[in-house]
């Protein structure tokens, strides 16, 4: 029994999202109802199956989405207590819009043919896309206005450990955001303490700000870059060789950020260090530490040594659980995270970070603002907490955030279709 526990947990319960599983489950009993998997070929059942299952679809997506503004009714009362979705899903966490859950079902089923699949159940990524237009919708139709967009860097804008070259499709989109009024932060992990090397990691969009004629002196200042989770803050300028330049501490940090100590900083990164030498000793990793001021991790000892993904979850898990365990990781925000071949703890989160950025464009709203990012899992993300700061959109791939980013234009400029 309790090889069987820590396997499920320890291995799996961290690399779910509590809310897309009881969706799937919800959706999975029509489909095992409605499917018509021993018809063959041309079997006129077929369109009814189709039709049949996508009206049982519709409605459970209803069912839910009326769950969650149940939910946010309770929450804004003071009674979350009695809300059936906490009830129902325990973990579910803040809710700043409703989402129009109905609607994205109908328009992500007319692209992946949800309806109409009958060896395949709806699946997370079926629901996880869904959950995404639903934000999307409700960010263009019934909140509003948005006003601020933040950015995961590696896997969001481009691919892991590369750089956002001047091809990149992400660049144009961003522009014509940012020529709408809105503002954009890019809040990262990489926590360098100047301007050059976020100037080479992000030199496409930096120089195509720059040039572009579709946005004013004014528009321009709207791009700023949070380093380190929550560490750094830089801002785009003209008259910097990087085209970027510090901001002082001071304007950006909330309030409880301008309270922690370096000996707490230190005390924490301490005992992350001595948790991740042990990972590495347990699982003899070729692996070295890497202390930065406010981050500490391990990497490969040289190029082309490759971890596997079980070996930096366990690294990560080991030094979170160590963390959270002590007296300053009680006291003291940080995040642990799988980097894909290393593994980082930082002093702050995404949570932080995001709010850094709404404090910085005038305390704009968790409900005005949008984070798209791709590690939304409970353990080992850094992208996870981010949404108790704003809304959030999970992607997969940086194609998917040219996808999401495209229907956010769309809207925004069009409105929703009827039919959808």
């Amino acid at each position: 029994m309790t090889t069987r526990y820590r396997v499920e947990y320890a291995l799996k319960a961290h690399r779910r999202d509590a809310l897309i599983e009881f969706i799937k489950g919800l959706l999975a009993v029509p489909f095992v109802l409605h499917s018509q998997p021993t018809a063959v070929a041309g079997d006129a059942s077929l369109p009814d199956m189709a039709i049949e299952a996508r009206r049982r679809y519709r409605e459970i997506m209803k069912d839910v989405e009326e769950l969650i503004n149940d939910h946010i009714n309770h929450e804004r009362g003071g009674t979350p207590e009695r809300s059936k979705l906490r009830f129902l899903v325990p973990s579910v966490g803040t809710f700043f819009t409703p989402l129009l859950l109905e609607k994205a079902f109908v328009y992500q089923d007319a692209r992946r043919a949800i309806s109409s699949r009958r060896f395949v159940a709806p699946s997370f990524n079926d629901i996880r896309l869904t959950l995404n237009t639903a934000q999307i919708m409700s960010l263009t139709t019934l909140n509003g206005p948005l006003k601020l967009v933040t950015f995961d860097g590696d896997v969001t804008l481009y691919d892991d450990g590369q750089c956002l070259t001047p091809a990149n499709p992400v660049i144009p989109r961003i522009i014509k955001l940012m020529a709408k009024g809105l503002c954009i932060g890019i809040v990262t992990a990489a926590g360098y303490t100047d301007s050059i090397r976020y100037r080479e990691r992000l030199f496409g969009l930096l120089d195509a700000i720059n040039t572009s004629t579709l946005l004013t002196p004014a528009q321009r200042q709207n791009l700023i870059i949070i380093g380190g989770e929550s560490s750094y803050l830089f801002k785009f300028s003209h008259e910097s060789k990087t085209l970027l330049a510090p901001v002082s501490r001071e304007i950006w940090a909330l309030d409880e950020m301008q309270l922690w100590t370096d000996e707490d900083i230190q005390g924490l990164l301490d005992i992350a260090e001595s948790a991740l030498l042990e990972s590495v000793g347990t699982m003899s990793l070729r692996a070295v530490v890497l202390r930065k001021e406010r981050a500490v991790g391990i990497v490969p000892l040289e190029a082309g040594i490759k971890f596997e993904r079980e070996q930096l979850e366990e690294a990560v898990l080991a030094a979170q659980k160590t963390l959270e365990l002590s007296d300053v990781g009680r006291r003291l925000p940080f995040c642990a995270f799988n980097g894909g071949n290393d593994v980082f703890v930082d002093i702050g989160d995404k949570r932080l970070g995001v709010l850094c950025c709404q404090k910085f464009f005038g305390h704009v709203k968790g409900s005005e603002t949008l984070h798209i990012g791709d590690q939304f899992l409970s353990a080992g993300h850094n992208d996870f907490k981010a949404r108790m700061a704003g809304t959030t959109v999970w992607v997969a791939s940086p194609a998917e955030t040219v996808g999401s980013l495209d229907e956010l234009m769309r809207w925004l400029e069009d409105g929703i279709p009827v039919e959808v």
